[in-house]
């Protein structure tokens, strides 16, 4: 190796070292900017109004600065260096906001669940005893297994109904549209809707309540529909079944389109009625789908909350496990339980997502 190659040879190295901290300076300093922007918009005296538009245009704007500049850093590298850099750039971020707000929150609460109410002195198991043995809890325990069977079972079942129908009209579009239109809907703004479905106003009365209205009509007597045990809760139920069956609907419908033609014909021609051909080629086909999507809806309902506190609040038999969690919580103030039953809440969900999960492994979805 001659002098000048020794020469050259540092000298390249340094110009590598002097570009990757130079490239490096550059994203330090783009996000600095952007911190600084984020102090400013939070201390800024201006308008809540020109404060919104800032924080949406700052937001986008330099997330989308701060993933271009992190790209062009990792292109200044080697080939084989921003192949192992890329996944962690572009992924990385969004694994820390996971586990920032995910995962930290869960194991805090595991750890203030083997505490009183003030998170102060150790109880042991005290508040997971409370949650499997207070009579409000067993309560929402039931509730949320009837939620879990006729919610579930009713979202899937009238998805696949209504698939297999609309698929044999001339404007499937329309229909589909119109069907899936609730799931633009927050579980907040359907029951509000509903409320006015199903309020009720004392006989002699006029009736504002849509149901209690057609009641009324047809000479019955208006009832106030909360307030009749087990059947409230099939009242609410109905409101989770209106809004996800259009999403059970359209991923029904989707593998229902690739069933194979030639499967159904050979049955047609064995002579297999319709009915048959459904329950024996169908169903068997599309099973894939069908759980998934059940196992989906079940994680909704296990978490269900926002239709039963806007609707009753819990009251009249109709608490279920995030209403007493949040019940706990925010107003008895006593973390160590509403922690002990969010833990619970978890460690019933944990199953059906790593289930979930395992079907879409199974079937290559990621």
């Amino acid at each position: 190796m001659t002098a000048i190659e020794r020469q050259g040879k540092p000298t390249s190295t340094l110009a590598k070292i002097g570009r990757i901290a130079f490239s490096v300076l550059v994203l330090v300093g783009v996000f600095f900017v952007l911190w600084v922007g984020f102090i400013f918009l939070r201390d800024s005296n201006a308008s809540q109004g020109i404060i919104a538009i800032i924080a949406i245009v700052w937001g986008v704007g330099g997330t989308a600065l701060l993933f271009w500049v992190a790209d062009w850093v990792i292109n200044r590298t080697s080939v084989t260096t921003a192949k192992k850099l890329q996944p962690i750039i572009f992924v990385g971020p969004a694994l820390l906001i996971l586990t920032w707000y995910l995962f930290i929150p869960t194991v805090r609460s595991l750890y203030l669940s083997f505490f009183d109410a003030q998170s102060k002195n150790f109880v042991g198991l005290a508040n997971y005893v409370f949650a499997f043995t207070d009579s409000k809890m067993r309560e929402s325990f039931m509730n949320n297994l009837l939620w879990l069977i006729i919610g579930t079972g009713g979202s899937v079942g009238f998805g696949l109904i209504i698939a297999l129908l609309v698929d044999r009209v001339k404007m499937e579009k329309v229909y589909k549209s119109i069907i899936f239109m609730p799931m633009a809907i927050s579980f907040v703004g359907a029951g509000v809707i509903w409320r006015f479905i199903y309020s009720y106003k004392p006989a002699g009365e006029d009736q504002i309540g849509l149901l209690n209205a057609i009641v009324t009509f047809f000479g019955g007597e208006p009832q106030a529909w909360f307030t009749i045990p087990f059947w409230n809760n099939i009242f609410l139920i109905a409101i989770l079944v209106w809004l996800q069956t259009g999403y059970a609907m359209v991923i029904i419908s989707s593998a229902l389109k690739g069933v194979p033609s030639a499967i159904i014909e050979a049955g047609r021609i064995d002579g297999a009625k319709e009915f048959r051909i459904i329950r024996s080629i169908i169903i068997p086909f599309i099973a894939p789908t069908l759980i998934t999507v059940s196992t989906t809806i079940i994680i909704i309902t296990l978490k269900i909350f926002d239709i039963v506190f806007t609707m009753t609040n819990g009251n009249y038999g109709t608490e279920v496990i995030a209403s007493m969690q949040y019940k706990q919580m925010f107003r008895f103030y006593h973390y160590g339980r509403g922690s002990a039953i969010a833990i619970v809440l978890v460690l019933a969900v944990i199953p059906v997502m790593w289930y979930n999960l395992h079907q879409f492994s199974k079937r290559e979805g990621f």
